[in-house]
């Protein structure tokens, strides 16, 4: 009788390892096969980008192939935000998020599909756009991704969601979906969350470590308030200009000064905004500011030192208490921490897609911050993971680290480039990557 039971187990074994390596097989040819039109959907969003919370085109392209696909089709979350819901039985909700918008980057990729398009930004600025930072790359992962989960809809049970974000350049957009709502609009709560980001590494490569992997983020403005007047007689005037750009040197000192050596911690200013005229003092100046930092006690002395200096600076140009600079938070992320168990299952079940040593698990954390997360803001005991996929092309990063250089590019640079193979690539890495939630 043992002896039976034995070979009963093994039996049931081989079949289950059978079907999992049929699975994966079936991912890879589905992902290849449909690769030529995938291509074509990166090159038109690429073509297209835009601006968040305006990703009208990019949304309706992602409504459109969802419904197409039978998924359940909800729009205008966060205003610009889409989601897809396939309800496929009983068990787990897992969603899955790609973003929509663009970068103000002039490309220079000298691509044929490289953009030439402009937008107005919500300040009334007409500023060069291109998808910088590969969410292109994202959007096209999910659809995708989303016609092989309905393919190979007997191998998993549950409920899946895709989630088309809005602004996450912004740092508001996933705050957005959640604020309005989403979960009280017929989106299911998720028991797991799942997203991608391009890389730029080689392509064959992921990098998916456990633990914080991404800081926390604040973007603001500061106004400098002065008295204008004429450029001949500063005598006369409060110039808001320099006031602007003392803070800015200013600044760094809390960097510098007020946050041990050990600590990490970015404070960049992208902008200084004021005046028109050669001639004119202006009234006042914008500095935009943006912060980067890993706990809340940082991000506090961050906060407070900004707070501080431009009062100083208010105080040392006679201003009064009305006339004291104020502060915009505009947008905020919270540290991106992948949960180690699901991680873990997950790079088990990639080592079927790529050579274990392809997958990164460095513990490093990157200054660069991401609101994927923020979709989870009110939701209890949700577990994450966040991948990293490279998208260099090879033969084009090595030569650029032969030539001393970091990498090829970077994010946000007009010469960001996706190897149009890790289209395909990345649609197996995020299907495999699914299925083996649902199996969770």
């Amino acid at each position: 009788m043992t002896k039976k039971i034995s070979i009963f187990l093994t039996a049931v074994l081989f079949t289950v390892a059978t079907l999992q390596a049929q699975t994966t097989k079936q991912v890879k040819q589905m992902a290849y096969a449909d690769s030529l039109r995938l291509v074509e959907i990166f090159k038109d969003i690429h073509l297209n980008p835009e601006l968040g919370f305006m990703e009208v085109r990019t949304s309706g392209i992602i409504a459109k192939e969802l419904k197409a696909l039978g998924y359940e089709v909800i729009t205008g979350i966060g205003k610009t935000g889409v989601v897809g819901i396939f309800k496929n039985g009983i068990g787990p909700t897992v969603m899955y998020r790609a973003d929509m918008d663009c970068n103000s980057v002039k490309e220079i990729t000298g691509l044929q599909y490289a953009s030439t398009k402009s937008m107005k930004k919500e300040d009334g600025t007409e500023t060069p756009v291109m998808h910088a930072c590969g969410h292109d790359a994202h959007v096209t992962w999910m659809l995708g991704i989303a016609k092989i989960m309905v393919a190979l809809k007997n191998d998993w049970k549950g409920t899946l969601v895709f989630v088309g974000q809005p602004a996450e350049e912004l740092g508001t957009g996933a705050k957005a979906m959640v604020d309005d709502k989403i979960y009280e609009k017929g989106v299911p709560v998720p028991n797991f969350l799942f997203g991608m980001h391009t890389g730029n590494f080689p392509l064959g490569k992921i990098d998916n470590g456990t633990g914080v992997r991404m800081a926390g983020s604040d973007q603001l403005d500061v106004t400098f308030y002065g008295i204008g007047g004429h450029g001949s007689s500063p005598e006369n005037t409060k110039d808001p200009i320099v006031m602007a750009c003392n803070a800015v040197m200013q600044y760094q000192t809390i960097i510098s000064r007020n946050i041990a050596a050990q600590d990490v911690a970015v404070l960049t200013v992208g902008s200084i905004q004021s005046g028109t005229d050669n001639n004119v003092i202006p009234s006042s100046a914008i500095v935009k500011l943006n912060l980067r930092w890993f706990n809340e006690k940082i991000r506090k002395t961050l906060l407070d030192g900004i707070k501080r200096i431009n009062e100083g600076i208010a105080i040392a140009n006679g201003l009064t208490k009305e006339q004291y600079p104020t502060i915009k938070m505009k947008g905020y992320y919270s540290p991106l921490e992948n949960n180690t168990a699901l991680t873990n299952k997950i790079n088990a079940a990639l080592t079927t897609v790529l050579k274990s040593e392809s997958i990164m698990t460095t513990n490093l954390a990157l200054m660069v911050a991401e609101d994927f997360q923020q979709l989870l803001i009110g939701v209890d005991k949700a577990e994450y993971n966040f991948i990293r996929v490279g998208v260099a092309n090879p033969a084009i990063y090595d030569r650029a680290i032969q030539e001393g250089k970091k990498a090829a590019f970077f994010y946000h640079a007009g010469n960001y480039q996706v190897d149009l193979g890790a289209i395909p690539l990345g649609t197996e890495i995020g299907a495999t990557a699914l299925l083996t939630i649902f199996k969770k």
